[in-house]
């Protein structure tokens, strides 16, 4: 869906579609209306998410101002959410998935013309497996490599921005590494195989043929997780159970995570197992601080400031953001609490609309969050809300907004 223009979302909410409720009695309260939601995870994208709930707003206010930014946080989305705002264009391209089946996948050209997004969810991402195909022991980020190939055959492209969430992967980016150009060899001076436990094998990195122009282009890895690479705390452990490791395979994991720490090092010369981040997306971290220059930046941060958030969103009265689900999780810096840090810069208080609220979700209150508001009205199973996702989103909407409209 293409991103509205401000002026083109202030006409639009003259005219709210669907049906109308008679707003006798309530006046709108609010001049400029932001709305900066993030999807709404395997039921609805995030521009869908916003026209939803700018459609429920219209119901009770119909002559306020509306801005439209739907966001993301380095995940899947990413790159629509920066293609949108920047007046961008996705280009399509021949990959593979984690398990090397052809398919095709897009990353955008920004609006500036020399910007380049890749997102790892596109190619590599969980979504490209049903949850029977998960398998992080072989699971390759080949298929991102490929994509960032692509995205450097540009000699437009200046600047490459890499969003790492979403990921099936647990190969530390050996995968894409090699899309690259660069050589995982085995004790035999042969290549590894493909996936998590192919780096059981690594005995030695050649990096020496990576793709030249990495040193040529500005790289930003986009990412919320500050996991290091090995250990309780790191990519096997924490992220293996969700793409399908159990306990033992998750040692084994981590194990060769250690191995590949240890070639890196005697590749680069560079210590970064420990560094904050190294363990996103399977250790996808740990491949761009071994082998890049990459700066690693907080995912909703950098679509907020790519996207100008400050500047389209000055003047506003409200801002609504949301997510499938609100719990202590979203206290992380996920993209409503980074939504919420710059509407205080504004002056604007910032309210959550979710799928559901969970465990700590009392925590965001301390986190520039005035407000929360689930979108189911009372019980409901998981199938029939993610099939109702809109229609709850805009009845939500104008719940919120009748309650804002009181006067005592």
């Amino acid at each position: 869906m293409p991103m509205k223009t401000e002026e083109q979302c202030s006409l639009d909410s003259a005219k709210p579609s669907g049906h109308t409720h008679s707003h006798a009695g309530v006046k709108p309260p609010w001049g400029k209306v932001v709305i900066a939601p993030d999807s709404f995870k395997g039921s609805l994208a995030a521009p869908a998410v916003a026209e939803a709930m700018r459609r429920g707003f219209c119901r009770v206010w119909p002559e306020a101002e509306y801005c439209l930014f739907p966001i993301a946080d380095g995940g899947e989305g990413t790159v629509e959410a920066l293609v949108n705002l920047s007046g961008g264009r996705l280009v399509e391209e021949d990959t593979l998935d984690p398990l090397g089946r052809p398919i095709r996948a897009a990353w955008g050209l920004l609006g500036d013309g020399r910007t380049a997004v890749v997102e790892t969810a596109a190619s590599s991402g969980l979504t490209r497996l049903t949850p029977e195909e998960r398998n992080p022991a072989l699971a390759s980020t080949f298929g991102l490599g490929q994509m960032i190939t692509h995205a450097l055959a540009r000699p437009e492209v200046e600047r490459l921005l890499v969003g790492l969430g979403g990921s099936a992967t647990n190969d530390g980016g050996a995968g894409m590494l090699t899309a690259l150009g660069a050589e995982f060899l085995d004790e035999g001076g042969q290549a590894i195989p493909p996936g998590g436990l192919g780096l059981e094998r690594l005995e030695r990195i050649v990096a020496t043929g990576l793709n030249p122009r990495l040193r040529h282009v500005q790289v930003v890895v986009a990412s919320d997780v500050t996991n290091p690479l090995c250990g309780p705390e790191g990519a096997s452990a924490v992220f293996g159970p969700q793409k399908g490791a159990d306990p033992a395979l998750v040692r084994r994991l981590d194990l060769a995570l250690y191995r590949y720490a240890q070639k890196a090092l005697e590749a680069t010369g560079r210590d970064m197992a420990q560094h904050p981040g190294a363990g996103a997306a399977g250790g996808l971290g740990a491949a761009f601080l071994f082998f890049t220059e990459a700066d690693c930046r907080p995912g909703v941060q950098l679509i907020l400031e790519e996207g100008d958030f400050l500047t389209k969103a000055a003047g506003a009265s409200l801002i609504v953001t949301g997510e499938g689900r609100s719990d202590c999780q979203t206290a992380w810096g996920k993209a409503p609490v980074g939504v919420a840090a710059l509407g205080q810069k504004l002056g604007a208080p910032t309210v959550i609309l979710s799928g559901s609220l969970g465990e700590g979700w009392q925590e965001l209150y301390n986190h520039n969050i005035a407000a929360l508001m689930s979108l189911s009205p009372g019980p409901m199973s998981l199938e029939d809300s993610m099939t109702n996702t809109p229609r709850l989103l805009e009845e939500a909407a104008e719940r919120l907004a009748r309650l804002l409209s009181i006067r005592w």
